[in-house]
């Protein structure tokens, strides 16, 4: 317990006069989702010091209850500490105590969304609350969106957690994370999943990352790193094609090219280092040896020490049918991934993870959030080599792991910040996932904004254990949805196998009209040879 927490005891005779002693008069936020049951009133009459209550109720927003009104169907009997920091201590009716907690999710992609479902979902959660978000959150009612909240000011962000007593910040998005918004977070005390922007370097930077590699002996393709284009030709001209041209900063998921020729590598080159089309992010280029095999992503919780696997996933990186076409932000992904057998993940942990975690904190930059490796299974050897690093949930993988998982995610991103990691076991629903992306047509290029999505609602109705994650929309006059993003809506369904997800999610995905839209038609692919095979032996 810490120091000034005020305790407040709920029964039906006491009333919370400790709101007359709080030093700072704050809203005092209450969920009602969470303390329902037949059970008598708690009176607020003997309170001086305040004029209302204000609690943020998912989808609807702010309500207040003024002091003549007492609080209806509350626990008969139960103990709350109320930290400044915005986490409760509340004791269940068998004197169980349970931490609470408010959360704000800065973001507002397909990602957050996802993140913002399961947290509502946290038992230990008594609020959410997402910055800027976007129409499908607020529509869907997973979280109460904050769009006018400047996630760039530090300042704002720690003013607004300060006056709903947020307890813990989930930062989605890679950019804020390498501005440094984690820092001033963690400085004003405030509890925050996501590294500093001292750590976010092993993403914002892949020259860091492949020197890290080769420090800490984890392996990866061979490479070289350059910033003059002649320099940089003759190295890819020694080398050969196919082979990979990386811009060294972050440029949306778009700073990769595989060349398949080498005038498509110096293409690469000259697009970057001459006519700076990724600007200042690709004013270092990363020439890398090309590996053939099967990608993987692999997802683990850091708390600066230790590291717990999430659940296996795989994501189609190409925006054409049979992985053809650029690279994308992500066409979709499926949960397990059949390639990462149980073998391979503890060699994952052993040889790229781990050593990565301690070779952050040896460098003085413990890295404290989700470390997303991008594999390669190589073919010839079997053996997974890491070829990038997010220092964030991917998108779309970060949905079907959301909807797969049982735990408490509130519970386990507040161990992760505390350095309590160790010993912490997560629940995984059985069966599988999976995401099928629906883009703007032109994308990765450029797109039209402002078409209209139209059935929406229906179509998620069609099959069972199916959610709609938005990434790119917002709401008209009228109440429509329109696109304004390049990935605009993830697709999301589960099922007892791979082909019955899939099933589903194309059900869906055939039900929504948005004609100006696009999606690849075979998701999941991969994984179907993998099922098969098994189910032979």
């Amino acid at each position: 317990m810490v120091s000034g927490m005020a305790s407040i005891a709920y029964n039906a005779g006491a009333s919370l006069d400790f709101l007359n002693k709080r030093t700072t008069i704050k809203p005092f936020l209450v969920n009602l989702s969470c303390v329902a049951g037949n059970y008598s009133s708690v009176s607020f009459a003997t309170a001086q010091r305040w004029n209302s209550i204000q609690w943020p109720i998912r989808g609807v927003g702010v309500r207040s209850l003024s002091k003549s009104h007492s609080l209806p169907r509350v626990f008969k009997c139960f103990s709350v500490s109320l930290e400044q920091s915005g986490a409760i201590n509340k004791g269940d009716k068998d004197g169980i105590f349970e931490e609470r907690v408010i959360v704000l999710v800065i973001g507002g992609g397909g990602r957050e969304h996802a993140l913002c479902y399961a947290l509502q979902r946290s038992p230990s959660c008594d609020a959410v609350f997402c910055a800027p978000g976007n129409a499908g959150i607020a529509a869907q009612g997973n979280a109460t969106c904050i769009p006018d909240l400047d996630i760039f000011d530090s300042s704002a962000v720690i003013s607004f957690c300060r006056t709903w007593g947020v307890g813990l910040v989930v930062v989605g998005p890679e950019a804020p994370l390498v501005a440094g918004l984690v820092n001033d977070l963690v400085n004003a005390g405030i509890p925050t999943f996501g590294p500093s922007s001292e750590a976010a370097v092993l993403e914002g930077s892949k020259d860091f990352m492949k020197k890290l590699c080769d420090k800490y002996g984890i392996p990866t393709a061979k490479y070289q790193t350059f910033t003059d284009p002649h320099a940089a030709k003759q190295y890819i001209q020694e080398q050969g094609a196919p082979i990979v041209i990386k811009a060294d900063g972050l440029a949306a998921g778009k700073g990769v090219v595989v060349a398949m020729t080498l005038e498509e590598a110096y293409e690469a080159v000259d697009s970057m280092l001459v006519k700076g089309v990724f600007g200042s992010a690709g004013c270092r280029v990363i020439v890398e040896e090309f590996l053939e095999g099967e990608e993987a992503s692999f997802f683990a919780l850091v708390d600066g020490e230790n590291a717990i696997p999430l659940e296996s996933a795989q994501d189609h990186k190409r925006v054409g049918d049979g992985d053809t076409g650029p690279n994308t932000g992500g066409m979709g992904a499926y949960s397990p991934a059949p390639v990462l057998t149980e073998e391979l993940k503890s060699l994952v942990m052993s040889s790229i993870i781990i050593p990565t975690v301690k070779g952050m904190s040896a460098e003085g930059c413990k890295f404290i959030g989700v470390l997303y490796a991008g594999l390669m299974i190589e073919k010839k050897s079997g053996l997974p080599k890491l070829i990038e690093y997010n220092v964030r949930f991917g998108d779309p993988e970060c949905q079907v792991l959301m909807v797969r998982l049982e735990s408490d995610l509130a519970q386990v991103l507040l161990a992760a910040c505390r350095g309590e990691l160790s010993g912490v076991s997560l629940s995984w629903s059985p069966g599988s996932a999976m995401v099928v992306v629906l883009a703007s047509q032109g994308y990765p290029g450029t797109y039209e904004k402002g078409t209209v999505i139209r059935n929406l609602e229906e179509a998620e109705l069609i099959a069972p254990s199916v959610k709609i994650f938005h990434a790119g929309t917002t709401i008209d006059s009228d109440g429509n949805f329109l696109a304004v993003g390049g990935r605009v809506l993830g697709v999301t369904a589960m099922g007892k196998d791979i082909e019955e997800a899939r099933e589903r999610a194309y059900q869906v995905v055939e039900c929504i009209n948005w004609p100006e839209g696009f999606y690849r038609r075979d998701i999941g692919w991969r994984s179907l040879p993998h099922k098969q095979l098994t189910t032979r032996i």
